[in-house]
């Protein structure tokens, strides 16, 4: 049980700018190596060294030349395997707690610049209009080209109460916006619920911290008290970029019948291939009791509609994917992330409780239940429903993770990644949208997926996406050519069997 508990991994996407990205550290064994060592590649890794050292224009640390050729030599390996020195460390380490200080956005990089994935609700950020896809250009009067993404995210973290201005490129604006910024200390309440109307509730995560199975439990305990007879549930994952992998199983297994398989994962190393049930082992660590033992039972029942978009990644395609698996809930909204692989967190010095630097590393990926590969796919809705009524807006986009360079490959399906826009009318319309649509407040009136949800839990008519819509017409008239032949087969006595051809 003990070997299970080290191998939680992180699931978070992107990197941190003042955001809890989530995480857990492992103790991942280092086996001794298994092959040769290339010595003749170190040696030319040494020369250079010594070049460097030797002929430089001007000197250059030891310390600095040894910190950089590791970074690059894990920064190669795909998009969320990083090098973090011991400030980057402890900042991810605090960032689990879901408590920091910085701006509130979680961040990437595309085109060298720093791009905005998600603002997190109620932060500095959110408050000020950052959007997903906004990239950022300048940081105070420093060009952000040139940096690496750790070396940005240092620079907009800080002290509470210090300002820096952020010069955004907003792909529905024609000129730079400039924006300052108060750093604060962020307290991310990661759970959000209330009952929308009378018989239905609403039960957002925005990300999967250490207390989110506990924050989840008292507030599914408040809307049962506000109503004891909910007769419909939206779980709302959308724009929820991932966290630590003991919320998605706390949060799976909440609704999931109890000891099944929420997810697994399959790496080189033994210890990386393991299943992980919804046991109270599995998400609530060294605490003995068990924070599900004090839901409502009705919880195990209650029909469910599950939202994702394509902001919703890692832990929640965990838990979209299980509970999808186990048709426990209807998944609507639009096709998640696909960051479906698992980062574990190791130190240098491996043992150290406060070590020199650590490594940020892929170790293995993320199957659900029913051995379905999330990477780079992942989970695609049952009912296809887009942001608006009159499209998706701007995800339309968004990258995911089959977009990203170097990605990790699906090893079990054929990779999905939407269809460019390459039409320029197609673009300027969806431009033009961008401009009149008013920022999307969640689990408000004018949320329109959460009213497609809302009616698809009442069994009213669902306003599906137009393609989706299409696809089901074609079904529909294939169903009655069916039918129709059938009928006239039956009338005229022929009961044979099609014929192979």
């Amino acid at each position: 049980m003990g070997s299970k508990f080290k191998n939680f991994g992180l699931i978070g996407l992107g990197m941190v700018a003042g955001v809890a990205v989530s995480m857990q550290f492992s103790a991942l064994a280092q086996k001794e190596a298994t092959q040769p060592i290339p010595l003749k590649e170190l040696q030319s890794l040494s020369n250079v060294f010594g070049l460097i050292k030797s002929s430089y224009v001007e000197p250059v640390e030891d310390s600095k030349l040894i910190s950089d050729a590791i970074s690059g030599m894990v920064t190669s390996l795909d998009p969320h395997s990083a090098y973090l020195d011991k400030k980057s460390f402890k900042d991810l380490n605090e960032s689990t707690q879901g408590r920091f200080v910085g701006l509130g956005i979680e961040v990437g990089m595309e085109d060298g610049y720093v791009k905005v994935v998600s603002p997190i609700e109620d932060s500095p950020a959110y408050r000020a209009g950052l959007k997903p896809g906004d990239l950022i250009t300048r940081l105070d009067s420093q060009p952000v080209k040139g940096l690496t993404l750790d070396e940005a995210v240092k620079k907009m973290r800080g002290e509470p109460n210090t300002k820096i201005t952020l010069t955004i490129a907003r792909k529905t604006e024609d000129k730079p916006i400039v924006v300052t910024i108060t750093r604060e200390v962020i307290k991310q309440q990661s759970v959000k619920a209330k009952i929308v109307e009378p018989g239905y509730a609403w039960l957002r995560i925005s990300q999967f911290q250490e207390p989110t199975v506990d924050d989840m439990v008292k507030k599914l305990q408040g809307l049962y008290a506000q109503d004891p007879n909910i007769k419909g549930l939206v779980l709302d994952l959308r724009n929820d970029p991932g966290g630590v992998l003991p919320g998605a199983i706390g949060v799976s297994a909440a609704f999931l019948p109890k000891d099944v398989a929420v997810v697994s994962t399959k790496g080189q190393m033994d210890d990386q291939n393991v299943t992980y049930y919804a046991r109270r082992e599995y998400y609530s660590g060294r605490t003995l009791s068990d924070p599900l033992s004090k839901l409502p039972e009705a919880v195990k029942n209650v029909p469910m509609v599950v939202l994702i978009n394509t902001g919703s990644a890692s832990a929640s395609e965990i838990v979209a994917g299980a509970l999808q698996d186990y048709k426990r809930a209807t998944i609507m909204g639009t096709q998640s992330f696909g960051k479906g692989s698992v980062q574990s967190i190791i130190r240098f010095p491996v043992n150290a409780k406060e070590p020199d630097f650590a490594v940020k590393l892929t170790t293995a990926r993320y199957y659900t239940p029913k051995d379905r590969s999330i990477q780079a796919r992942g989970i695609e809705p049952d009912l296809l429903v887009e942001e608006t009524a009159e499209g998706d807006g701007l995800n339309t986009f968004r990258s995911r993770e089959a977009d990203l360079q170097k990605h990790l490959s699906n090893d079990k399906d054929k990779e999905i990644s939407r269809p460019k826009v390459d039409e320029q009318e197609e673009e300027k319309k969806l431009l033009e949208l961008a401009k009149k649509v008013k920022p999307l407040e969640y689990g408000s009136k004018e949320d329109f997926q959460l009213t497609q949800a809302l009616n698809h839990l009442k069994g009213l008519p669902v306003k599906l996406a137009e393609r989706k819509e299409k696809d089901a017409d074609a079904k529909s008239e294939k169903s009655e050519k069916s039918e129709k032949t059938d009928k006239s087969d039956k009338s005229h006595g022929n009961h044979s069997e099609p014929k192979k051809k």
